[in-house]
């Protein structure tokens, strides 16, 4: 969609009006992308055009919505246009914002689509291949795991959250969880998208870090229509209460959509959020033929579809009107963005506590199967999880990348790391980076609280590039 996570008005603020004006026409072109693939490429992915609304939580602020409807217009967003209501479900909003022409479809469906109109074309897709070090040069150089090299003219770290570097992209975003419901449809509705300017009218004055929204899209499944909803976001690895998060949205989608029936499914995702509100896309800082895509906030669909554009321009030498607005290495010195800045990277470091804090359990007796904690044991963080036929296996709780503790995922059954959201599986499995191995085995470096350290001081070494 080409409304943003982040509102134009503030984008304006941050970043200029010409920059806010760019952001709008590239998610407009990705959507307008999207489409003609879809067409030329005959994919069956449910593609639909829809409207969006966006509304004010009871007692927000109709002055800053009139904002962002004139920076939607100066963006070129022209059909922008304020409405009296919502056109499904029971709300209570003092001003609607009508986004029309936005779309959504099935992502997997569509990624198949793609993947197999690329084999067809001749190229070739490798799973199941762990890369561990990505090097620039004339030609860059690849190496996984198994410690296969591949050369190439070019490469994209795109994992979401780039596993190439240890400090310099990292310290300009943040690793947020957040909560979703699939509940089933009792009746017809009109397709269409809703969010809301904040969770509630107070979160709405939030200055610092993402403001909390509800994020919501009817979908189609082999039984019928279902209503998904998402929000309660927090820090990753910062919240343990999940059931209660759940509890709550469920709470708020029962009494604004009373149509909808039974929960189908629920689970939660994790987002990567910029300090100035735009996703980094291109050169990788400091190299030539390396690129990355990262930051995507709450618009993965269209940033991914931007980067497919973007970046294939840069890399055929090609100039694009968005290559500034995206740059990986720009410093955006507005005072908001610095303090966000300073904040963010000041909770990674106080994440550090967690070395001398006790454990979630005082023994392993107390995890039920299923389930997991961190234990203490002597000087050391135990990452332990018992499986469902009782066996308990323990790793080390410091992650790879720079030496957090990780701590546990109730709701996905994964180890998280609080301070730049590497995942693992309840196994010590490396999910998504920065780290690019897994939890070590208990009989780790009895030095761990000191490499955590000097880690941590290098991190602070680099806040200058903001």
């Amino acid at each position: 969609m080409n409304a943003l996570d982040d509102r134009y008005y503030e984008l304006e603020k941050i970043l200029g009006q010409e920059f806010s004006r760019l952001s709008a026409e590239s998610h407009t072109a990705a959507i307008d992308r999207i489409e003609k693939i879809v067409g030329d490429e005959n994919l069956d992915c449910d593609f639909l055009r829809v409207d969006g609304y966006l509304f004010l939580p009871p007692g927000g602020s109709v002055t800053d919505l009139k904002h962002e409807l004139n920076a939607a217009h100066r963006a070129g967003l022209r059909e922008v246009e304020r409405v009296d209501d919502i056109p499904v479900g029971k709300f209570t909003t003092d001003g609607v914002l009508r986004f029309p022409r936005q779309a959504q479809f099935h992502p997997l469906k569509y990624l198949n689509g793609v993947a197999r109109a690329t084999t067809d074309r001749g190229s070739r897709i490798f799973t199941e291949t762990r890369v561990v070090k990505v090097e620039d040069g004339d030609q860059v150089r690849i190496e996984t795991s198994k410690g296969y090299s591949i050369r190439a003219q070019a490469a994209i770290v795109a994992t979401n959250c780039p596993i190439n570097d240890r400090l310099v992209i990292h310290s300009k975003q943040a690793p947020y969880s957040t909560y979703v419901l699939a509940l089933r449809v009792t009746r017809e509705v009109e397709h269409l998208l809703l969010w809301d300017t904040a969770e509630t009218a107070e979160e709405e004055k939030q200055t610092l870090g993402p403001i909390p929204y509800h994020y919501l899209r009817f979908a189609r499944d082999n039984e019928g229509d279902v209503l998904i909803v998402g929000a309660e976001d927090h820090k990753t690895g910062q919240a343990s209460d999940f059931e209660a998060r759940l509890a709550k949205l469920e709470r708020w989608t029962r009494d604004h959509f009373p149509f909808v029936g039974e929960i189908t499914d629920h689970w939660s995702g994790q987002v990567m959020e910029p300090v100035d509100g735009i996703a980094y896309i291109g050169r990788n800082p400091g190299d030539e033929n390396v690129f990355v895509v990262t930051g995507d906030s709450g618009n993965g669909m269209t940033h991914g579809t931007i980067a497919g554009i973007l970046i294939t321009d840069l890399i055929c030498g090609r100039e694009n009107p968005w290559t500034k607005l995206y740059d990986p290495s720009r410093k955006t010195l507005q005072p908001t963005a610095v303090a966000d800045y300073v904040a963010e990277n000041a909770n990674v470091v106080a994440q550090l506590r967690d070395y001398v804090t006790p454990g979630d359990e005082p023994d392993a007796e107390k995890i039920q199967s299923g389930g997991g904690a961190i234990l203490r044991e002597g000087a050391k963080k135990i990452a332990a999880y018992r499986d469902e036929q009782g066996t308990l296996h323990k790793f080390s709780a410091v992650c790879p990348h720079l030496k957090c503790i990780v701590r546990w995922d109730g709701c996905e059954k994964t180890w998280d790391c609080p301070c730049h959201g590497s995942r693992f599986d309840a196994l010590g499995r490396v999910l998504n980076g920065p780290a690019i191995s897994d939890l070590e085995e208990v009989e780790s470096s009895e030095n761990e609280i000191g490499s955590a350290v000097e880690s941590q001081a290098e991190l602070s070494g680099h806040r200058s590039s903001a």
